[in-house]
Formats: structure tokens, C-alpha cells, sequence
């Protein structure tokens, strides 16, 4: 059979002033019509960028291909080397035989155009439709990406949508041309698990119509066995093994791929301790090494005293209006939250899931007054914060931490990452000089698993998962007593995963902190949560323990949650 897509010995090297890094080594493996191959491996393995390389989208300089060839070819198209057309040639492929979704969707749109507007220009563009047809062509994409009130959604900016909303205008916009070949970075990352399922089973329904071929690039290993035909696992910018699903995740040969297998929490009971990669494999030889994770290492008894109140939030209403008079009085409302009532325990972790826009997101960011709610009370440590003015929350602010769900639109892209981290510990006169801050945030980095030497680096210089562990330490930078973690290991690949779900329950033994745990990965909540928030369209659905909610739930739209995990990996 002729590939598709044909990748020969590619080699990329990043060079910055006297540094050269090694991004591809040599790289080979093709991809054919109507298959589907997944890329695997950790944050920085060069997953993303083995796919940026097809469309060329890597800046040049740094990114310098130093050798191979990357040959696409379809039924259509003759056999071509995509290294070496001109930039003119490249734009007939890009987003027509070769559509890509993007691992950012916030960073990826346009926030000065509407999102249907930016679906119906590649249509316009790649089809020669005219603005109605695209229109009409958009919202019915909409449809088939599950998006709330498609019509609406055409008009609306990306600012005015959740993140898996978001992700899902990517989608639709990645697929409105059919191309012959769809690269997927990351495509379901902030997507909850019931549309997960939707967009999955879509990718592969149009990949049987049109026998397209797809390169599914994802940390999530159950959405590997769910949809991918073959698998190849990357390590440090070199493929390590590949073949089929069942071969690798059965049979795995390499200590690596045996090493991603067992990092899923799915695999380990509450208050174990998490392998990680360095368990089975050392970074300079790749050998194996001694498993320390068999021990049992247990981590702590969240729950302290169960009388012990640290939040205590009552009929919490947030809305939001879609509608104004031409006096300019709100007519409609689109009710985030709506009369929500619960309370969070000193010490626990208490987990909401739900699908992208049911609230979790506003309710967190209301809990910390960082939304103004419409209605009801929020008492923090008996004090009823609510009332407070927003000059007045500034104190708060060092003891309640968020960790945001996007990690490169809250990083600035203008200051290094250690000047990120130091920055609210100056702002709160935390460590008296700068040399002691620097010192402090060399320690948060090596704690989220990065080098001391990342500190003078700027944002754009990370992965998408690296970026996540740096913003996961500049929200631990104060030592907080409660910590909002919206969607915050949802870029990450397994390894780093249980990494920070590690290093989350080892600062909660050390500092005794709370944290609210949003997720759309249920295996991830069940694991790290005590008790458990179901949402549902802006209301709490059930709330119990976490093995209550997992083997015993009480509402139909739970069990639907808990049925779209994806399954079928080999344990």
C-alpha cells in the first residue's frame, strides 16, 4: 500500500545564540489511508513538533531540519517532498489536504473575530464558497462538534466560550475541508469525557467515509486504545517502539512504554504513591532501573477533622447576561451557576467534574472572588468574603492560589518564568532579597520536575505540558492554604501526571493545604479526590465520596459521565 504520508530520517535541531538542542533524531514512520497512528510520549519527547514539521509551522530559525525527507501524497496530489516546495506551494496543502487541531485553542483563535467567522473564511478560502455557503457550512460543523446553539456560537468571540468549547471550534475548523490527512495534537485535551467520545467517534466515522489518514498525537492512553491503529512511543526526540495497539500496550518492550503504562492512576488504588518514568528507566543510558514506587507508600489522611469548615458556600448564584434592553437592563441570562450550596472540609481535596460548560470553571474562579457572584454567600474561615470590595480580597490572595486551566495565556509572554514565579513573591514580600526569591524558585522548579537552568527562559520556550508545571509552581510559590486546580494536569502526558498528582499530595502532607480539583478526567479526580461535585448545566447533580460517586451513583447524567471514559487498554 502507498503511504500517505512518508517521514524519512528527519532530524530538527533548535538553535539559540551558542545552544543547539536535539529536537528529532532521525525519525522515520509513514502513515496510510484510512489508518490511524498515535504519537506517544512524554511532555517534550517531540510529539508536537514532528507533527509542526509536516506543515512546516516551526519558526526557522530557531528550527533548522538538518536531514530527511517528509513525502505526501494522495489519490489526487503526486508524490511530494513537503520540506522542499516553496511557501506559496504550501499554502495549497495547509488546512485543505492536510487540516491540523492545535493542542491550545485559546491561543490558536483569533479573539478579534467570531468564531463561525473563523471557520467560514477556511471554507471561503479552500472552497471558493461564497460567505453564505461557508456560513451555512460552519454552523452545520457546529452540530456535528456537539457545540450548545450552533447559530449563537457563529456570532460569539472566543472569549465568551469555555475551553472545550473552544476546542471544539478547532475541530470543526480542522475538519470543514476533509482534508486527506488530519494531524490531531492534543485534540481532546480539555474536552470532557462525553464529548470526548463524541469527537472521537467522529474523527473515526470520517476517517472510514473518507478514508483519510490521522495522526493522533495525545497523552491520554486510554484514548489511544480507543481509536488508534498502530502506536508509535517517542522519547527525547527518538522513537523507541512502534506497532500495533494491541502489541504495545499487551506486550510492551521497552522499559519507557512500560514505564507510561503503569504512571495511569487508573492502575493504583487511593494513597499509593504514582511510578513515574525515573522508576523504570534512567534519562542517560534508557535502561532500566530498580522499581522504587513497590513499596507501599501511602500519602496522607486528608480529611483532619470532619467538624472543620474551611469554606462554606450557600445558594452561590452567577449569571451572566446574554440580552440587554435598548435601556440597557438585562432581558436573559446565561445562569453559570445557579444556586449552588456545599461546603469544603480544612485538609480535604474535594473534586467537581462535569462536561465543558456546566460551571466548574466560574464556580472556581467565584470561590476566589475572581468573578463577582450574583447572589448567595461564600464564608471563607467564618468570614463571609462576599461582602467584601475586591481592594479588600488583595490579603486573601496569598493564601488562595489558582492554578488556570490554559497555561500560556496566564504566563506573560514577556518576562522569563522565573521572574514569573518570584513575581507574587515580591509583590507579597516573601524571601528579603532577590538572590533568596531565586533560590526559592530554582527549588519549585526542580520540585515540578524542572531544571534550574529554565529559569532565564522564556514561556514560548516550553511545551505545552512544561508550561502547566510552571504555572503549578508559581501558585505554590506563597505556600497557600487553598489552591484552585482548574483542569491542571489535563495537558500533561501520564509521567508528569503523576508527578504533580505526587507532588500535590506530598506539599498537602507538608503544608496541610485544600484543594479544589477540577477535572474532566474522572480517573484523575477518583484518584486524588476525597469527595466528589458532579455538575450539571450549572447545578450540583449529586455530591458523596469518591468511591459513592464511581460505583454507586445516584443521577443517570453520573453514570453517563463514568460510561464515556474510554476503555479497552490492557492493564
Amino acid at each position: 500500500m502507498d503511504s500517505l504520508l512518508s517521514i524519512e530520517n528527519l532530524s530538527i535541531d533548535f538553535v539559540t545564540g551558542s545552544e543547539k538542542t536535539h529536537a528529532l533524531k532521525k525519525i522515520s514512520f509513514h502513515v496510510n489511508h484510512g489508518e490511524i497512528v498515535s504519537l506517544v510520549g512524554e511532555s517534550g519527547s517531540g510529539k508536537s513538533v514532528s507533527a509542526l514539521s509536516v506543515l512546516r509551522l516551526l519558526p526557522s530559525p530557531p528550527a533548522i531540519y538538518t536531514s530527511g525527507k517528509i513525502n505526501f501524497a494522495t489519490k489526487a496530489v503526486k508524490p511530494v517532498d513537503l520540506l522542499k516546495i516553496s511557501q506559496k506551494e504550501l499554502q495549497y496543502f495547509r488546512g485543505n489536504k492536510i487540516g491540523i487541531i492545535f493542542q491550545e485553542p485559546m491561543t490558536s483563535l483569533n479573539p478579534v473575530l467570531t468564531c463561525g467567522q473563523q471557520v467560514a473564511e477556511a471554507i471561503q478560502i479552500h472552497k471558493k464558497s461564497s460567505y453564505r455557503e461557508a456560513k451555512k457550512e460552519t454552523i452545520t460543523w457546529f452540530e456535528k462538534v456537539k457545540l450548545p446553539d450552533p447559530v449563537s456560537v457563529f456570532s460569539r468571540y472566543p472569549h465568551q466560550l469555555s475551553g472545550g468549547q473552544k476546542q471544539r471550534v478547532m475541530i470543526a475548523m480542522a475538519m470543514s475541508c476533509k482534508p486527506d490527512l488530519l494531524i490531531c495534537d492534543e485534540p481532546t485535551t480539555a474536552l470532557d469525557v462525553t464529548v470526548q467520545k463524541t469527537i472521537l467517534e467522529l474523527i473515526k466515522e470520517l476517517q472510514e467515509q473518507t478514508g483519510m489518514g490521522v495522526i493522533f498525537i495525545t497523552h491520554d492512553l486510554g484514548v489511544v486504545a480507543e481509536i488508534a491503529n498502530r502506536a508509535i512511543v517517542m522519547y527525547k526526540g527518538e522513537i523507541v517502539e512502534q506497532g500495533t495497539v494491541y502489541d504495545i500496550f499487551s506486550k510492551p518492550q521497552h522499559p519507557y512504554t512500560k514505564a507510561l503504562l503503569a504512571c495511569r492512576p487508573v492502575n493504583h488504588k487511593k494513597g499509593k504513591r504514582l511510578p513515574v518514568v525515573s522508576d523504570f528507566i534512567t534519562p542517560e543510558d534508557k535502561t532500566p532501573t530498580k522499581s522504587s514506587f513497590a513499596q507501599p507508600l501511602t500519602v496522607p489522611s486528608v480529611i483532619k477533622s470532619i467538624d472543620e469548615k474551611l469554606l462554606q458556600v450557600k445558594d452561590l448564584s452567577v449569571w451572566f447576561p446574554v440580552k440587554k434592553s435598548l435601556m440597557g437592563k438585562a432581558k436573559d441570562f446565561t445562569k453559570a451557576v445557579d444556586q449552588v450550596s456545599f461546603d469544603v472540609l480544612k485538609g480535604e481535596t474535594l473534586g467537581i467534574v462535569g462536561e465543558s460548560g456546566c460551571g466548574k470553571t466560574t464556580l472556581g474562579r467565584t470561590l476566589l472572588r475572581l468573578i463577582n457572584p450574583t447572589s448567595g454567600s461564600i464564608h471563607y474561615k467564618g468570614e463571609n468574603i462576599t461582602l467584601k470590595k475586591n481592594k479588600d480580597i488583595l490579603p486573601l490572595r496569598k493564601e488562595m492560589q489558582i492554578v488556570f486551566q490554559d497555561p500560556y495565556s496566564s504566563l506573560n509572554p514577556r518576562i522569563t518564568i522565573g521572574s514569573a514565579i518570584a513575581e507574587p513573591m515580591r509583590v507579597h514580600h516573601i524571601a528579603g532579597t532577590d538572590k533568596e526569591r531565586k533560590e526559592k524558585v530554582i527549588g519549585l522548579l526542580e520540585k515540578v520536575n524542572l531544571l534550574p537552568e529554565h529559569f532565564n527562559r522564556y514561556p514560548h520556550e516550553f511545551s505545552g505540558g512544561q508550561r502547566q508545571r510552571i504555572v503549578i509552581a508559581r501558585a505554590l510559590s506563597l505556600h497557600p492554604s487553598f489552591i484552585v486546580c482548574d483542569e491542571s494536569v489535563s495537558a500533561l502526558d501520564v509521567s508528569v501526571q503523576a508527578q504533580v498528582l505526587n507532588l500535590l499530595n506530598d506539599l498537602k502532607k507538608e503544608f496541610g493545604f485544600t484543594i479544589i480539583f477540577i477535572s474532566h478526567d474522572l480517573s484523575v479526580v477518583n484518584y486524588l479526590s476525597d469527595r466528589i461535585l458532579v455538575m450539571n448545566k450549572g447545578k450540583i447533580e449529586e455530591i458523596g465520596t469518591a468511591d459513592e460517586i464511581m460505583l454507586q451513583p445516584a443521577s443517570q447524567y453520573t453514570r453517563k459521565l463514568i460510561n464515556s471514559i474510554p476503555k479497552g487498554i490492557v492493564a
